[in-house]
């Protein structure tokens, strides 16, 4: 029989509680739903009124992984959704704005991932995004030697940067910005990292191209492009393990001396954000958004 629970009010049909996502730890669905709900009151500010891409996965990471950005079918009526505006026509996609809503989007199987912007303007970007993805032999521990460059190079233009794992390999920097498109978001991204790569030609990589990578760091600032979209924090993620984008705190970045030293578990979150609460509140602090140059 499926289960039927109740979450502020709104009745959800559970499935597959005991099916194993992640075999090489175990990790069932009922441990992905609950993690989800441990987390939710850090992860909901992150998510509310960002129309929501999922990466869905079944089957476990092994399996089928596809995208799904239009509104699901069989999604409940509750289940706030919004007309997005896309080049090759609008489209109608969920907002995941209540805990109701985050459990039956967990039920999916999914990982979260959002744009830089909010639904009331899509025509301004909120966030800058800065995706560094290390080439082997390169590591994290090179990733941070860069975010801690980026981390001053926005600060001396009067934007503070926060930082997340990506729950893979790598690492995201954010910051929160006011006033631009995400046009002139990306272009000032992309100046950076061209920058980046000026300053530290043997570590960053500014283009995408794969021969270039090896031993490197690619600053990826392309992410802040308005189509785009990135793993949300405290999404898990489909990998063998679950691993999450988990935010870490500068010291965590400036101390990180192993390819592991930067590596979060549910578990590992869950206590976290019980400790700390959100480590990347700050984001939403009424005139925390800084200028974009």
């Amino acid at each position: 029989m499926t289960p039927i629970t109740e979450v502020e009010g709104r009745r959800l049909t559970l499935s597959n509680l005991e099916k194993v996502l992640y075999p090489a730890t175990g990790f069932t669905k009922a441990e992905v739903l609950h993690y989800y709900a441990t987390v939710a009151d850090a992860l909901l500010p992150h998510l509310r009124d960002r129309p929501l891409s999922f990466l869905r996965y079944p089957d476990g990471p092994g399996g089928q992984l596809f995208f799904a950005k239009n509104v699901p079918p069989g999604t409940p009526d509750w289940v706030t959704t919004a007309e997005v505006p896309r080049a090759e026509g609008p489209a109608r996609m969920v907002l995941v704005q209540d805990l109701p809503s985050l459990m039956w989007a967990a039920n999916l199987v999914t990982e979260f991932h959002t744009p830089q912007w909010v639904i009331q303007d899509p025509q301004e970007a909120d966030r800058l995004v800065f995706d560094l993805d290390p080439g082997a032999p390169a590591t994290v521990v090179e990733c941070c030697e860069v975010a801690l460059w980026l981390r001053e190079r926005l600060a001396a233009d009067g934007i503070a940067a926060y930082a997340k794992t990506s729950g893979s390999k790598g690492l995201h920097l954010l910051a929160a910005v006011r006033g631009a498109s995400s046009e002139r978001v990306t272009d000032y991204a992309k100046r950076l990292a061209v920058e980046a790569e000026r300053v530290m030609p043997g570590l960053v990589v500014h283009r995408m191209t794969r021969s270039l990578r090896p031993g490197k760091v690619f600053v990826d600032w392309s992410q802040n492009a308005a189509r785009k979209t990135t793993a949300t924090p405290y999404t898990l993620r489909a990998r063998a393990e679950p691993t999450v984008s988990a935010p870490v705190t500068w010291d965590e970045v400036e101390r990180c001396e192993a390819e592991d030293g930067l590596v979060f578990g549910a578990e590992d979150v869950m206590s976290r954000v019980r400790e700390h609460g959100d480590l990347l509140a700050s984001l939403f602090e009424a005139g925390g958004a800084g200028p974009v140059p």
